[in-house]
């Protein structure tokens, strides 16, 4: 009988717990994330998730993001980056392009409010 040498087992690959990009940029605020605690894969969707499965599952990491004592820095960051994928302080990666898409109308908007001022100042 042929006898093989032991080889340990395959376990499946675990996804890395989710932290910044650039740590050195994003400061100490990741340390604090109550997701550190989490799977992964509660904040970032699975290939060819179905709508209803996604749904659920954004539910659930939104909820781990409402109790995070650091939700509002965590947001800031997936702004910033922009970071494309995932639930990031308790926003999907849809609502995030919203608010990117608001802050720009809103910096126009202010920018030509400025520029108004400017002109009916100098004349």
């Amino acid at each position: 009988m042929l006898h093989m040498p032991h080889q340990p087992l395959q376990v499946a690959a675990v996804p890395p717990q989710r932290t910044p990009a650039r740590e050195d940029q994003a400061g100490p605020w990741h340390s604090e994330a109550v997701c550190r605690r989490d799977e992964a894969g509660l904040f970032f969707a699975p290939s060819k998730e179905p709508t209803a499965a996604r749904l659920s599952r954004e539910e659930a990491a939104k909820q781990v993001c409402a109790r995070c004592p650091v939700m509002v820095e965590c947001r800031e960051h997936a702004l910033d980056q922009p970071e494309p994928y995932g639930v990031w302080g308790g926003l999907t990666a849809a609502e995030r392009r919203v608010v990117l898409a608001r802050r720009r109308r809103r910096d126009i908007e202010l920018k030509a409010a400025s520029q108004a001022g400017r002109i009916a100042a100098a004349g």
